[in-house]
């Protein structure tokens, strides 16, 4: 039976300059690549931990890439607070090693139209972390309807319920918008996303190598989808988004298979 491919499309990678935490510290991978191997997943994601030096922690992640051509994917880390006036130049040196996507947090600042713009240029996907700013996700896709809106944790890694329950029917409304699994603790909310919005919506994350990636796939394996909408969250829509034709999948007999078989009212 052929294994459709599993995609992490979120993984931390490098050293930050900061030391608040882990997140702007150290991501290095030496945990997160057995565990994700033990898992069954097939590729990952990755982009810079956070730093203010949005350039040396992209060259960080192209050289893994480059590396690692079959098991990891790049997004080009765009710091606003001190990338401003320079995004083509940053994101450009990061499609020299093949990223195919632009990550921004909030911690260094909101989306800017000046990244907006870059992404619909290159036609790139952005990852973007609102920390629950909803208002900020709706002026965004609705200003840049031709770019695609990759909104991590449903929105925010803070266990916001409100804002969380509030990105769902954004999720459900407007097309340029997605979502990741990465972090979400309230299973129902993230059930009601797939159930709401669709699975062509929702892209399996882990926040890798913060969160253990093989925990963050079972939720999605726990939401029981049926293969072909499980195919799409696990590594489809990861690879329409960011115009990648496949990755390959891990021949290994003990890799754990999706599980399928229907969900109750899906």
């Amino acid at each position: 039976m052929k294994r459709f491919p599993i995609i992490d499309a979120h993984c931390h990678a490098g050293l930050g300059d900061g030391l608040t935490g882990p997140w702007d510290t150290d991501a290095s991978l030496h945990r997160y690549g057995p565990r994700a191997r033990a898992a069954g997943i097939d590729a990952t994601v990755l982009f810079s931990v956070l730093t203010s030096d949005c350039r040396a922690g992209n060259g960080a992640v192209g050289d893994l890439v480059r590396a690692h051509p079959r098991r990891y994917l790049g997004f080009a880390y765009v710091n606003p607070a001190t990338a401003g006036g320079r995004v083509a130049e940053v994101v450009d040196d990061a499609l020299r090693w093949g990223a195919c996507g632009i990550k921004v947090h909030w911690h260094d600042g909101r989306v800017t139209r000046e990244i907006a713009d870059v992404a619909r240029q290159r036609g790139l996907p952005v990852l973007y972390d609102p920390h629950g700013d909803t208002g900020s996700v709706e002026t965004a896709a609705r200003a840049y309807p031709d770019v695609a809106w990759i909104i991590p944790h449903l929105s925010t890694f803070a266990d916001d319920w409100r804002a969380q329950t509030a990105f769902v029917d954004q999720l459900t409304r407007l097309p340029n918008v997605f979502t990741d699994t990465s972090g979400v603790r309230y299973f129902d909310v993230l059930a009601d996303a797939v159930r709401l919005a669709g699975a062509h919506k929702v892209l399996f994350g882990s926040d890798g190598p913060f969160l253990h990636p093989g925990v963050e796939l079972a939720k999605v394996r726990a939401l029981r989808l049926p293969p072909d909408r499980a195919a799409l969250v696990l590594g489809g829509n990861l690879l329409r988004l960011t115009g990648r034709r496949a990755v390959r999948t891990r021949r290994s007999a003990s890799a754990p298979r999706p599980a399928g078989g229907a969900a109750p009212g899906r």
